[in-house]
Protein backbone atom coordinates (compact mmCIF):
# COMPACT_ATOMS: atom_id res chain seq x y z
CA UNK A 1 0.00 0.00 0.00
CA UNK A 2 1.26 3.60 -1.16
CA UNK A 3 2.29 6.42 1.59
CA UNK A 4 -0.39 8.48 2.33
CA UNK A 5 1.65 11.17 4.70
CA UNK A 6 4.81 11.79 3.89
CA UNK A 7 6.50 13.96 6.47
CA UNK A 8 10.03 15.43 6.26
CA UNK A 9 12.05 17.23 7.98
CA UNK A 10 8.97 18.91 10.32
CA UNK A 11 10.08 21.33 12.76
CA UNK A 12 7.74 23.71 14.65
CA UNK A 13 9.24 27.22 16.63
CA UNK A 14 7.02 28.69 18.74
CA UNK A 15 7.79 32.20 20.08
CA UNK A 16 11.00 34.47 18.15
CA UNK A 17 14.33 34.70 19.79
CA UNK A 18 15.21 34.05 23.30
CA UNK A 19 11.36 33.11 23.57
CA UNK A 20 11.60 30.72 21.11
CA UNK A 21 10.80 27.30 21.82
CA UNK A 22 11.46 24.38 19.15
CA UNK A 23 8.02 22.05 19.60
CA UNK A 24 9.27 19.38 16.90
CA UNK A 25 12.67 19.19 15.77
CA UNK A 26 13.65 17.64 11.96
CA UNK A 27 10.48 15.26 12.09
CA UNK A 28 10.24 12.74 9.47
CA UNK A 29 7.40 10.32 9.23
CA UNK A 30 5.61 7.88 6.74
CA UNK A 31 2.14 6.68 7.04
CA UNK A 32 0.89 4.54 4.81
CA UNK A 33 -2.47 3.74 3.78
CA UNK A 34 -4.77 1.34 6.02
CA UNK A 35 -2.42 1.38 8.72
CA UNK A 36 -3.14 1.68 12.32
CA UNK A 37 -0.39 3.92 14.10
CA UNK A 38 0.02 4.90 17.84
CA UNK A 39 2.02 8.28 18.53
CA UNK A 40 3.00 8.23 21.92
CA UNK A 41 4.51 10.46 24.33
CA UNK A 42 4.96 12.52 28.01
CA UNK A 43 2.83 16.08 28.17
CA UNK A 44 4.77 18.45 26.76
CA UNK A 45 6.68 15.59 24.23
CA UNK A 46 5.22 17.16 20.86
CA UNK A 47 2.61 14.63 20.24
CA UNK A 48 -0.18 16.92 19.92
CA UNK A 49 1.76 19.35 17.83
CA UNK A 50 2.81 16.71 15.33
CA UNK A 51 -0.60 15.40 15.04
CA UNK A 52 -1.91 19.23 14.29
CA UNK A 53 0.86 19.59 11.21
CA UNK A 54 0.05 16.55 9.90
CA UNK A 55 -3.60 16.66 10.37
CA UNK A 56 -2.94 20.10 8.64
CA UNK A 57 -4.64 22.04 11.48
CA UNK A 58 -1.04 24.26 11.78
CA UNK A 59 1.59 25.11 9.37
CA UNK A 60 5.29 23.90 10.14
CA UNK A 61 8.29 26.54 10.83
CA UNK A 62 10.49 24.28 8.45
CA UNK A 63 9.95 21.02 6.49
CA UNK A 64 6.93 19.24 4.09
CA UNK A 65 4.16 17.52 4.51
CA UNK A 66 2.61 15.20 1.54
CA UNK A 67 -0.77 14.00 1.70
CA UNK A 68 -1.24 10.98 -1.16
CA UNK A 69 1.74 12.67 -3.09
CA UNK A 70 0.60 16.56 -3.20
CA UNK A 71 2.45 19.12 -1.34
CA UNK A 72 0.21 20.22 1.66
CA UNK A 73 2.68 23.13 2.32
CA UNK A 74 2.27 24.94 -1.04
CA UNK A 75 -1.70 24.75 -0.79
CA UNK A 76 -3.86 27.88 -0.05
CA UNK A 77 -5.91 28.43 2.83
CA UNK A 78 -9.08 27.67 0.81
CA UNK A 79 -7.38 24.46 -0.68
CA UNK A 80 -6.07 23.30 2.57
CA UNK A 81 -9.75 23.49 4.17
CA UNK A 82 -11.30 21.51 1.04
CA UNK A 83 -8.36 18.45 1.66
CA UNK A 84 -8.92 18.41 5.17
CA UNK A 85 -12.41 18.26 4.88
CA UNK A 86 -12.07 15.41 2.20
CA UNK A 87 -9.75 13.33 3.22
CA UNK A 88 -9.86 13.47 6.89
CA UNK A 89 -12.01 13.03 10.13
CA UNK A 90 -11.18 13.97 13.85
CA UNK A 91 -11.71 12.37 17.28
CA UNK A 92 -10.86 14.56 19.81
CA UNK A 93 -10.67 13.96 23.60
CA UNK A 94 -12.95 17.04 23.76
CA UNK A 95 -16.43 16.03 22.34
CA UNK A 96 -16.35 19.87 20.64
CA UNK A 97 -20.38 19.55 19.90
CA UNK A 98 -22.70 22.52 19.27
CA UNK A 99 -25.20 22.27 22.71
CA UNK A 100 -27.66 24.07 20.39
CA UNK A 101 -28.29 21.61 17.58
CA UNK A 102 -29.43 18.11 17.17
CA UNK A 103 -27.10 15.27 16.82
CA UNK A 104 -27.87 15.09 13.51
CA UNK A 105 -26.77 18.50 12.81
CA UNK A 106 -23.58 17.85 14.02
CA UNK A 107 -22.77 15.45 12.36
CA UNK A 108 -23.81 16.68 9.07
CA UNK A 109 -21.76 19.93 9.72
CA UNK A 110 -18.65 18.70 7.44
CA UNK A 111 -21.19 17.93 5.04
CA UNK A 112 -22.68 21.57 5.10
CA UNK A 113 -19.06 23.01 4.89
CA UNK A 114 -18.19 20.69 1.90
CA UNK A 115 -21.56 21.93 -0.38
CA UNK A 116 -23.15 18.96 -0.30
CA UNK A 117 -26.89 18.69 -0.96
CA UNK A 118 -29.57 18.61 1.97
CA UNK A 119 -31.04 15.65 0.63
CA UNK A 120 -27.71 14.07 0.60
CA UNK A 121 -26.57 15.08 3.53
CA UNK A 122 -28.90 14.10 5.47
CA UNK A 123 -28.91 10.63 4.03
CA UNK A 124 -24.73 10.50 4.82
CA UNK A 125 -25.89 11.86 8.54
CA UNK A 126 -27.84 8.78 9.37
CA UNK A 127 -26.08 6.28 7.77
CA UNK A 128 -22.74 7.30 9.88
CA UNK A 129 -24.97 7.56 13.19
CA UNK A 130 -26.58 3.94 12.19
CA UNK A 131 -23.02 3.08 12.05
CA UNK A 132 -22.41 3.91 15.56
CA UNK A 133 -25.90 2.58 16.84
CA UNK A 134 -27.44 6.29 17.10
CA UNK A 135 -29.63 6.73 14.93
CA UNK A 136 -32.50 6.87 17.08
CA UNK A 137 -30.82 9.89 18.66
CA UNK A 138 -30.55 12.18 16.09
CA UNK A 139 -33.44 14.83 16.80
CA UNK A 140 -31.82 14.83 20.63
CA UNK A 141 -29.74 17.72 21.70
CA UNK A 142 -26.00 16.68 22.74
CA UNK A 143 -26.79 17.76 26.61
CA UNK A 144 -29.18 14.40 26.52
CA UNK A 145 -26.10 12.11 25.95
CA UNK A 146 -23.69 10.53 27.74
CA UNK A 147 -20.16 10.70 27.23
CA UNK A 148 -19.79 7.90 25.55
CA UNK A 149 -22.70 8.87 23.03
CA UNK A 150 -20.82 12.46 22.58
CA UNK A 151 -18.03 10.45 21.52
CA UNK A 152 -19.63 7.74 19.53
CA UNK A 153 -21.23 10.89 17.48
CA UNK A 154 -17.57 12.37 17.12
CA UNK A 155 -16.84 9.53 15.58
CA UNK A 156 -20.09 9.47 13.31
CA UNK A 157 -18.79 13.46 12.09
CA UNK A 158 -15.46 11.99 11.68
CA UNK A 159 -17.02 9.32 9.31
CA UNK A 160 -19.57 10.85 7.14
CA UNK A 161 -17.73 12.17 4.72
CA UNK A 162 -15.79 8.57 4.09
CA UNK A 163 -12.19 10.24 4.99
CA UNK A 164 -8.83 8.25 4.07
CA UNK A 165 -7.81 9.26 7.43
CA UNK A 166 -9.30 9.56 10.80
CA UNK A 167 -6.83 11.12 13.48
CA UNK A 168 -7.87 10.54 17.05
CA UNK A 169 -6.17 12.53 20.21
CA UNK A 170 -6.92 10.92 23.71
CA UNK A 171 -10.09 9.51 22.17
CA UNK A 172 -11.04 7.81 25.27
CA UNK A 173 -9.47 10.22 27.49
CA UNK A 174 -12.86 11.42 29.39
CA UNK A 175 -14.50 7.85 29.38
CA UNK A 176 -14.85 5.10 31.78
CA UNK A 177 -12.68 2.17 30.82
CA UNK A 178 -16.09 -0.16 29.50
CA UNK A 179 -17.25 2.63 27.84
CA UNK A 180 -13.64 3.45 25.90
CA UNK A 181 -13.42 -0.09 25.09
CA UNK A 182 -16.58 0.71 22.90
CA UNK A 183 -15.02 3.62 20.94
CA UNK A 184 -11.90 1.80 20.83
CA UNK A 185 -13.99 -1.12 19.30
CA UNK A 186 -15.64 1.25 16.73
CA UNK A 187 -12.12 3.33 15.86
CA UNK A 188 -10.13 -0.10 14.94
CA UNK A 189 -13.44 -1.65 13.38
CA UNK A 190 -13.33 1.41 10.50
CA UNK A 191 -9.70 0.58 10.72
CA UNK A 192 -9.76 -3.12 9.79
CA UNK A 193 -13.39 -3.62 7.93
CA UNK A 194 -13.30 -0.20 6.42
CA UNK A 195 -9.78 0.33 5.37
CA UNK A 196 -9.15 3.79 7.35
CA UNK A 197 -5.85 4.93 8.22
CA UNK A 198 -5.81 5.28 12.06
CA UNK A 199 -3.90 8.04 13.63
CA UNK A 200 -4.17 7.90 17.49
CA UNK A 201 -2.21 10.30 19.77
CA UNK A 202 -2.28 9.13 23.37
CA UNK A 203 -0.12 8.29 26.47
CA UNK A 204 -2.42 4.86 26.96
CA UNK A 205 0.23 1.94 26.41
CA UNK A 206 -2.71 -0.25 26.01
CA UNK A 207 -4.55 1.53 23.28
CA UNK A 208 -1.22 2.26 21.50
CA UNK A 209 -0.78 -1.76 21.68
CA UNK A 210 -3.66 -2.30 20.08
CA UNK A 211 -2.25 -0.17 17.33
CA UNK A 212 0.03 -2.11 14.16
CA UNK A 213 2.96 0.84 14.61
CA UNK A 214 3.88 2.79 17.48
CA UNK A 215 5.84 6.12 17.08
CA UNK A 216 7.37 6.88 20.45
CA UNK A 217 8.31 11.25 20.58
CA UNK A 218 10.63 12.92 23.23
CA UNK A 219 11.62 16.55 23.37
CA UNK A 220 9.89 16.81 20.12
CA UNK A 221 11.89 13.96 18.30
CA UNK A 222 11.09 10.52 17.35
CA UNK A 223 13.08 8.09 19.59
CA UNK A 224 11.30 4.93 18.18
CA UNK A 225 9.09 4.08 15.36
CA UNK A 226 8.51 -0.56 15.54
CA UNK A 227 5.17 -2.57 14.84
CA UNK A 228 3.97 -3.65 17.42
CA UNK A 229 4.49 -8.12 18.38
CA UNK A 230 1.10 -9.85 18.10
CA UNK A 231 1.41 -11.31 21.34
CA UNK A 232 1.72 -7.26 22.87
CA UNK A 233 -1.71 -6.65 21.05
CA UNK A 234 -3.39 -9.56 22.58
CA UNK A 235 -2.56 -8.98 26.14
CA UNK A 236 -3.05 -4.88 25.69
CA UNK A 237 -6.56 -6.28 24.74
CA UNK A 238 -6.84 -8.56 27.30
CA UNK A 239 -5.83 -6.29 29.91
CA UNK A 240 -8.47 -3.82 28.61
CA UNK A 241 -11.41 -6.49 28.44
CA UNK A 242 -10.70 -7.35 32.45
CA UNK A 243 -10.32 -4.09 33.25
CA UNK A 244 -13.89 -3.12 31.55
CA UNK A 245 -15.35 -6.34 33.38
CA UNK A 246 -14.50 -4.75 36.51
CA UNK A 247 -15.84 -1.77 36.03
CA UNK A 248 -19.16 -3.42 34.83
CA UNK A 249 -19.17 -5.67 38.51
CA UNK A 250 -18.13 -2.32 40.00
CA UNK A 251 -21.09 -0.60 38.63
CA UNK A 252 -23.43 -3.37 39.14
CA UNK A 253 -22.74 -3.48 42.96
CA UNK A 254 -23.31 -0.07 43.63
CA UNK A 255 -26.31 -0.28 41.52
CA UNK A 256 -27.68 -3.03 44.28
Amino acid sequence: MGKVIEAKNLTKIYGKKSAAFTALDGINLDINEGESVAIVGKSGSGKSTLMHLLALLDTPTKGTIEIDGQNATKLSKRQLNKLRNSRFGFVFQQFFMNANDTVLENVILPLKIAGVSRFKRKKMALEALKIVDLESKAKNKSTDLSGGQKQRVCIARAIVNNPKIIFADEPTGNLDSATGDKITDLLFALNEKRGVTLIIVTHDEDLAKLCKRIVRISDGKIISDSAVRKDAQAKASERREKEAARVKRANEKEAK
